[in-house]
């Protein structure tokens, strides 16, 4: 018996079933989430605020920008290691060159967005001509583009025009800089992700025999999915410069494997086609707010790879007991 010859009652249950299997991950992100918030605001005051929500979005928003083109890339079945590299690339850059002016900053920061998107198309284009896997060519262009930082800038350094710094760290409607960048890319998702481009893309991850099939082209979707990636890469590096004011030619490593697991956490699927930014929003102020709890513990920072290493391992086992459930429902 197919699902169009059960009776309208049996096959509501089912497809609610369905639905819950696959928001399983995300729905266990939620919990976490929940959970830490809980504990954090039993050990400290005023986590409940407008102004701790401020703080914790300014701290996690250089993660979340970086997680956002990686899960554009995951929910294609790829990964982006080149990140990093762009995340320094793009500071050293700003440190160096966008001095006093105004005038000069704006031309240089859509100068490193259109570096970031050439470095990205440039890995879309590696891995459809050549047929290489995406870990080892975004490995090359990462190493490729953290030498290059570090011959433009050796050492942090640099600096950046006061005005700068001010709309980092501004407000508006008592909601800082960095919540008002946070609603306006939840906004622009709920807009991608109904476009063609959107699901051409995840599609594409789900599988992507039957998307070519469909007339979809690989080679295009590979170059605008890491063409993204780096575009984002780059507007993460441009907001970490107004927090910190200068350039670093190292700090892109630090956002490399936590923008994966920022995306895992929140239910995207390593292996393409599930997920959603909603996610990915959760799992980088799951991460932020381990930081807050190892700090307001004191206890030594070592322990925050150790716990975040742990709740990566329950979303991943969550995001697989999902598809196995999946599986069972489909069998």
């Amino acid at each position: 018996m197919t699902d169009q010859t059960l009776p309208p009652a049996t096959r509501k249950p089912a497809e609610w079933r369905a639905t819950l299997v696959d928001r399983g991950p995300f729905l266990v992100a939620c919990v976490m989430l929940v959970v830490l918030v809980a504990v954090y605001g039993s050990l400290r005051e005023g986590v409940f605020t407008l102004e701790e929500l401020n703080i914790d979005t300014a701290a996690a928003m250089t993660l979340l920008l970086a997680a956002t083109g990686q899960t554009i890339v995951l929910l294609r079945g790829g990964i982006d290691l080149s990140i990093g590299g762009m995340i320094s690339f793009g500071t050293v850059i700003a440190a160096t060159q966008f001095g006093d002016s105004w005038v000069t900053a704006t031309a240089w920061g859509f100068g490193i967005l259109l570096i970031g998107f050439a470095v990205g198309a440039i890995n879309g284009l590696l891995i459809s001509i050549l047929r290489l896997q995406p870990f080892l060519v975004t490995l090359a262009t990462w190493s490729i583009l953290s030498g290059a930082s570090l011959l433009i800038l050796p050492t942090d350094g640099g600096r950046m025009p006061g005005g700068w710094m001010t709309f980092g760290n501004g407000s508006f409607l008592g909601l800082s800089t960095s919540v008002w960048i946070l609603i306006v890319l939840f906004v622009f998702w709920v807009w991608f992700r109904k476009t063609r481009l959107g699901i051409a893309i995840r599609a594409t991850g789900s599988n992507e025999k039957s998307a070519f099939l469909s007339g979809v082209s690989l080679t295009r979707i590979n170059v605008i999915t890491y063409g993204l990636s780096g575009v984002f890469a780059a507007i993460a590096a441009l907001y970490l410069t107004t927090q910190t004011g200068t350039g670093s030619p190292t700090i892109g490593k630090d956002y490399i494997l936590p923008s994966v697991a920022a995306a895992v956490i929140g239910g995207i699927s390593l292996f393409g086609g599930r997920g959603d930014l909603s996610g990915t929003i959760i799992g980088a102020f799951i991460l932020t707010i381990i930081g807050n709890l190892v700090f307001v513990l004191s206890v030594s920072s070592y322990w925050q790879p150790i716990v975040s290493g742990i709740i990566l391992l329950i979303a991943v086992l969550a995001s697989s007991l999902a598809e196995r459930s999946a599986r069972r429902s489909l069998a």
